[in-house]
């Protein structure tokens, strides 16, 4: 988005707003990004990104210099005194506990942002991220269900726009089920069973494979994959992916997908194993038939992998999926919220 306020810093008939403005933010762990918007009907009229935003993860000094870059770009200096009100969706914080490290990290790094800029923060507003992307929503709800299914996944029950119950989003080692780090998990676990012969035949070793760079004449091919074959191939698998971050097994997701296409077999076991998994999320948090589930991540979104299948077993429990792609719209419309004085 391009920013308007760079060109017409005070707003005049051109369009651009000239009451108050509100700045929504999206900080997540991969970028952060800030939105500028007119407090009257939410119009976006400027945007920046910058680094991580987790409020756990990231440092404060570090998360205040990535939130000052972000808030920079989308608020040009001529319209910072502009600024009546600010609403953050962190991950690694949440709304529901002002004295939750995460919070207590994110408002310091937030407010010591503002001030670096001159940018007045009266109204602050602190809320996790998926918080937020609950809130962007159609007509920013305030009580139902989240769904994240994306690197990692968790299912939140939220209450006048805090969370009141969580179910997994317990990380790589200890949950996440259904996420795309469990799906490329299990795409080299798949791999790795067929090459010592626990497992069904599948393309995803030859994918995986050439993804962690085996040798061609270990791969499995049309002929027979000799008992040597298959120690080299696990002999180079192995090590590649020890020497990684545990996480970055969510890189595999896609190949899941393309085998899926392709209609192998273990790939949509695993994918509708994942879709199993996700329902069994959701179901935790005893949900009311006709309840409103908000969905993000790129696992749900529109043509994602999971869309169809986790639909249609959410139908059965008289539930549907409304997606949105983040959560800076919420979090513009809970700053305007926070402007009108609503504190929930």
């Amino acid at each position: 988005m391009s920013n308007d306020l760079n060109q017409n810093p005070v707003g005049d008939s051109a369009g651009d707003p000239v009451g108050g403005l509100v700045v929504g933010l999206d900080a997540g762990g991969t970028r952060t990004r800030a939105v500028l918007a007119a407090v009257e009907d939410g119009r976006p009229v400027g945007e920046g990104a910058a680094g991580p935003g987790n409020a756990l993860t990231v440092p404060v000094p570090r998360l205040t210099d990535h939130l000052a870059e972000a808030l920079a770009l989308a608020v040009p200096e001529g319209a910072r005194a502009r600024v009546v009100a600010v609403a953050g969706g962190f991950a690694g914080a949440t709304a529901a506990s002002t004295e939750e490290p995460g919070h207590v990290n994110a408002r310091a790094a937030l407010t010591a942002a503002l001030q670096r800029l001159g940018i007045p923060a009266d109204r602050l507003r602190v809320c996790s991220d998926i918080e937020a992307a609950f809130a962007s929503a159609p007509g920013t709800p305030a009580d139902g269900l989240a769904l994240v299914a994306g690197t990692g996944a968790v299912a939140l029950r939220i209450t006048d726009r805090r969370s009141t119950a969580t179910v997994d989003g317990d990380g790589w080692l200890l949950g996440d089920d259904g996420s795309g780090f469990w799906i490329g998990r299990s795409a080299v676990r798949a791999a790795l069973r067929m090459a010592d012969g626990r497992g069904a035949a599948t393309t995803l070793a030859v994918s995986v494979g050439r993804a962690l760079g085996v040798p061609g004449d270990a791969l499995p091919g049309d002929g027979d994959w000799s008992r040597a074959d298959r120690e080299a191939y696990r002999m180079h698998v192995l090590p590649a992916v020890m020497a990684e971050l545990p996480i970055r097994l969510a890189r595999f997701a896609p190949l899941v997908v393309e085998a899926e296409g392709e209609k192998d077999a273990v790939a949509q076991d695993i994918l509708d194993e994942a879709a199993v998994r996700l329902t069994d999320t959701v179901r935790a948090l005893e949900p009311g038939p006709g309840e409103r589930i908000v969905a993000t991540g790129g696992l749900l979104g529109p043509g994602g992998p999971l869309t169809a299948p986790l639909t249609a077993r959410l139908h059965t429990l008289g539930l549907t999926l409304d997606w949105v792609p983040d959560g800076c719209r919420g979090a513009v419309a809970l700053a305007r919220l926070a402007y009108d004085g609503d504190t929930r």
